[in-house]
């Protein structure tokens, strides 16, 4: 099983997003599918195959979040190794074509936001930082060409 590094919050996040599907959608999907069957003859009933259908997608939900969550190593600020790129670190760098700076934070597929400057390990920015050090100068080829960043510091968030 696949490990995933989530930061505290992000396992909460994830945690009460399961209860809620388990207390609150599960119920109402339940109430749904009863009121569908007490349309009569469940054969031709489009609201019971449509609620059906919305069951099979919840519980599929449920087991991703289940297995996400019992395959997480949670980071706290205390596990971070600034001296090298990692997961739960904040990386300012430099392009070194534009001479801008700017910084991302780097986190686990599903805690990333980019509207936040929160990259997911598997995007390509993400990989070509992980492990690298302060001063180290990465390229970085993304569909519209190559980046070229120097990292200028590590830190937390």
């Amino acid at each position: 099983m696949e490990r995933i590094y989530l930061t505290k919050e992000g396992y909460e996040k994830l945690f009460q997003e399961l209860e809620y599907l388990k207390k609150v959608k599960r119920k109402e999907l339940s109430k749904r599918i009863e009121e569908a069957r007490s349309l009569g003859d469940i054969s031709e009933n489009a609201e019971y195959d449509s609620a059906k259908e919305a069951q099979l997608n919840l519980e599929k939900k449920i087991r991703e979040l289940e297995t996400k969550l019992s395959s997480a190593v949670i980071i706290s600020p205390e596990d971070v190794n600034l001296e090298k790129v990692s997961v739960g670190t904040k990386v300012l760098l430099k392009d070194l074509d534009t001479g801008e700076e700017f910084f991302y934070i780097i986190l686990s597929d599903e805690e990333a936001d980019f509207e936040r400057n929160e990259i997911g390990i598997s995007s390509p920015v993400a990989c070509a930082l992980l492990g690298k050090k302060k001063e180290d100068v990465v390229e970085i080829k993304v569909p519209r060409g190559i980046l070229r960043y120097k990292i200028l510091d590590i830190s937390l968030p």
